[in-house]
């Protein structure tokens, strides 16, 4: 194991500990390389940073079947590259693009996008009685986190949020207007992303309901 490696696997443990410090040496560690990697595909910045975003999140879900003999770095990238399809073909695009990571693991192989179907109508509507269940469980969650925040006085949180997810500003003009770093930026997106998820797994809802927190 080389020292790179060794690293990421003290990392990793770190994280499966329930360090916090640890999260964020993650994301410092790769959400650059990431982001580059979708943004040359997408384009958008705004949306790159949400895929990046829900490659941690499906990193940190995904963590107790993790492999430690595989690279963390090809794992997140692997990640990444499903999201990344995911989102095109949500979007009912066509790509014919090789999603090939930026990395030095020479091990892992390129992602190629084969897709050449738009879902059908009946493969992305729901039912408006699953579609209150959502909305409602989304409004608790939120609700759980907000009154924790105020509770905790934590408002440049609550503020990083707003603008993120309500205005809908990206990562740069968030930083900039509360005079915080992108990184900071980052991980409050991240934990954000994270516990909502979280928290809205603990409902015990029907697993027709978000089907991708089953």
């Amino acid at each position: 194991m080389n020292a790179s490696s060794g690293a990421d696997q003290l990392l990793v443990d770190r994280i499966s500990q329930g360090e916090e410090k640890a999260w964020e040496e993650l994301i410092e560690r790769y959400e650059g390389r990431l982001l580059a990697f979708v943004e040359s595909r997408l384009r958008n910045r705004s949306t790159s940073e949400d895929i990046v975003q829900e490659t941690f999140v499906g990193f940190l879900n995904s963590l107790p079947n993790y492999d430690r003999k595989r690279p963390l770095e090809g794992y997140l990238f692997s990640i990444c590259a499903y999201k990344l399809t995911d989102y095109l073909r949500r979007e009912g695009r066509r790509p014919a693009i090789s999603l090939t990571q930026s990395s030095t693991d020479n091990s892992s192989s390129p992602w190629q996008i084969v897709s050449g179907h738009f879902r059908g109508a009946s493969s992305i509507a729901r039912s408006g009685e699953r579609k209150d269940l959502e909305e409602q469980a989304i409004i608790d969650a939120l609700r759980d986190q907000i009154d924790k925040w105020q509770d905790r006085g934590d408002w440049t949180k609550l503020k990083c949020v707003e603008l993120l997810f309500v205005v809908g500003l990206g990562n740069k003009e968030v930083a900039e207007k509360l005079d915080i770093s992108e990184q900071q930026v980052a991980n409050f997106k991240f934990d954000f992303i994270a516990r909502t998820k979280a928290l809205i797994g603990r409902q015990n809802l029907n697993t027709e309901v978000f089907p991708e927190l089953a």
